[in-house]
């Protein structure tokens, strides 16, 4: 039988077994954390050299191994659904994962602030490396991860960032900046009743910089404009539309698809988002402000790119959901890459989502 739950180090207790009370639970999960931030810096010693880490980086460390942890056991959960002619006879576990690229990563992903025990930060995703057989974990950036990024890295960042959409009913006036006036701007002022404001039909960002108002920049798009924008594997849980329906098969058990359904998903927060991104995303990064640890985010961004698979964008959406403690209960706030489905995946697995306002 396989050993797919393989954790660094052994029991705590000493048996072999894991611990059985929730004290020892706490005392399991506070050792294996501490011996992964060792490993870690052990391995970036190994290969760069001594890693000067403050006690809140430290902290950093042990938060990837919990959240590395989830997502290796979301991603064998996945592999252990498959029919067995699609599944990969490599089980998801810690003595299958590159070590010593997982190390640089969390080291670079710690220096810069990127905390994945918060919602949007950062986002792990192993993938299967064919060339060394083994699984290297790719680290995604959340929206909330894109602004810390701008704001530690960024060339003359504006003072405030302000993001909106804009309704059927509001009143919206760009100001672009001409011969006549020196200040880009806007006017904007919702419907007079703020709760019937209309369908969305586009939406906004303007960087503000309090000290150099002629610098003011305002970007703005409608609703084609901000669709355009959407995955290519978007979920219909979150943006909308049409979607596949599943029912348990009372005879074989396993879950069928039935038909299509309809659903509202969480289309204005996922709009927001993808201005939101933007906003921060069209800050130009100072060069002379890039350092080692950001030199190694992009490697790994280019690198889990270049086997970027509909499976892996799925793993994201499975292991945000898990973090929530309940696939039921997800909202659109929670969920940074929810958009992201594949519908293949799904067909294998006869996996059920369903997204409830988590309130």
């Amino acid at each position: 039988m396989e050993n797919t739950n393989t954790t660094p180090g052994t029991a705590p207790n000493g048996s072999g077994r894991g611990p059985s009370t929730s004290t020892e639970l706490k005392k399991a999960d506070a050792s294996y954390s501490e011996r992964f931030s060792n490993m870690v810096i052990q391995e970036f010693a190994g290969n760069v050299g001594k890693a000067e880490l403050t006690a809140f980086q430290k902290r950093l460390i042990q938060n990837y191994f919990i959240s590395t942890d989830m997502a290796l056991k979301t991603a064998e959960e996945r592999r252990l659904k498959k029919q067995e002619a699609y599944r990969d006879p490599t089980p998801v576990n810690w003595p299958n994962v590159n070590m010593e690229s997982l190390a640089l990563n969390v080291v670079a992903c710690a220096r810069i602030g990127y905390d994945p025990a918060l919602p949007n930060h950062i986002n792990m995703v192993p993938y299967k490396n064919n060339k060394t057989n083994k699984y290297d974990v790719g680290f995604v950036e959340g929206y909330r991860g894109k602004e810390l990024k701008a704001k530690k890295y960024g060339y003359d960042m504006p003072t405030h960032v302000i993001v909106e959409l804009v309704y059927k009913n509001d009143k919206f006036i760009p100001i672009k900046k001409d011969i006549d006036n020196s200040i880009e701007g806007y006017k904007f002022k919702i419907s007079e009743n703020p709760f019937e404001r209309g369908e969305i039909i586009g939406g906004f960002y303007y960087h503000l910089f309090k000290e150099s108002p002629e610098k003011n920049k305002l970007m703005f798009f409608n609703l084609h404009e901000i669709e355009k924008r959407k995955p290519k594997y978007a979920s219909a849980e979150f943006w909308g539309g049409e979607k596949e329906k599943w029912e348990k098969d009372e005879v074989t058990g396993k879950s069928k698809k039935v038909g299509t359904e309809k659903t509202e998903g969480w289309f204005d927060e996922m709009c927001w988002k993808t201005i939101y991104r933007m906003a921060y995303g069209s800050i130009t990064i100072d060069s002379e402000k890039i350092d080692d640890n950001l030199m190694r985010i992009i490697e790994n961004e280019k690198l889990l790119e270049s086997n970027r698979e509909p499976q892996n964008l799925e793993a994201i959406r499975e292991n945000n959901i898990q973090q929530q403690g309940n696939k039921k209960d997800i909202n659109a706030e929670n969920i940074d890459y929810e958009e992201i489905i594949n519908n293949q995946v799904k067909k294998e697995e006869g996996a059920v989502v369903k997204a409830q306002p988590n309130y």
